[in-house]
């Protein structure tokens, strides 16, 4: 499912049994958030608003956006305190300069084509007060999942299955980046990189607006 409606089906299809799975926030994203506060946090690509619920402890108006509506609607349940958001990472519906830490996890691999990926990371940048700062991450080639050279300058599509409790398969479009790839997306944005690492077989930068 190359296109941005068809990710939007896929995981409206998939929300029950998918928010049950992604319980806690990833460490990486902890930390990151860990002795940072904002007037606004901003969680793109909030799924089930496990992440959003943790910027609700950093930020005084913490805001989820997501494609899938099935999704906004648990999210809503978990973390009423947020406001949440139906969009797309590509144009996001936040003014500009506003959001002083924003989360971009998991979210960036989706978007079918280079040129939208890089859209959405000048998104960030664009949405980011001076001194504001995001995550971002994204599948990698170094996962023990993936049989590529993880030192390659650059990814992969492919398409990796959801199974449902009831056996039916649905797949869901992936961009597998290459770190050097990953890396490259950033330099080419308006977003300044203050760190970049691999972790868990993701590809993870913290960042700034240039």
């Amino acid at each position: 499912m190359n296109d941005r409606p068809g990710v939007r089906d896929t995981y409206d299809r998939i929300a029950a049994h998918f928010a049950k799975t992604r319980e806690y926030p990833w460490p990486e994203v902890e930390s990151f958030c860990a002795g940072r506060c904002a007037d606004t946090g901003l969680d793109v690509g909030c799924g089930n608003g496990r992440h959003t619920e943790l910027l609700t402890e950093h930020v005084d108006r913490a805001v989820g956006l997501d494609a899938s509506r099935e999704l906004l609607s648990i999210a809503r349940g978990r973390a009423p305190d947020a406001t949440f958001v139906e969009g797309d990472a590509a144009t996001l519906p936040i003014a500009s300069d506003t959001v002083g830490i924003a989360v971009f996890v998991a979210t960036l691999h989706h978007l079918p084509d280079r040129r939208l990926r890089r859209q959405s990371l000048d998104e960030i940048a664009r949405v980011l007060t001076p001194d504001g700062a995001a995550l971002v991450s994204a599948w990698s080639t170094a996962h023990d999942r993936f049989e590529a050279d993880a030192n390659a300058d650059s990814g992969f599509d492919t398409e990796i299955d959801w199974t449902l409790p009831g056996g039916e398969v649905v797949p869901r479009y992936y961009h597998i980046y290459a770190p050097a790839e990953f890396d490259a997306d950033l330099d080419a944005s308006n977003l300044v990189v203050v760190d970049s690492f691999v972790s868990s077989g993701n590809c993870y930068a913290v960042v700034e607006a240039a």
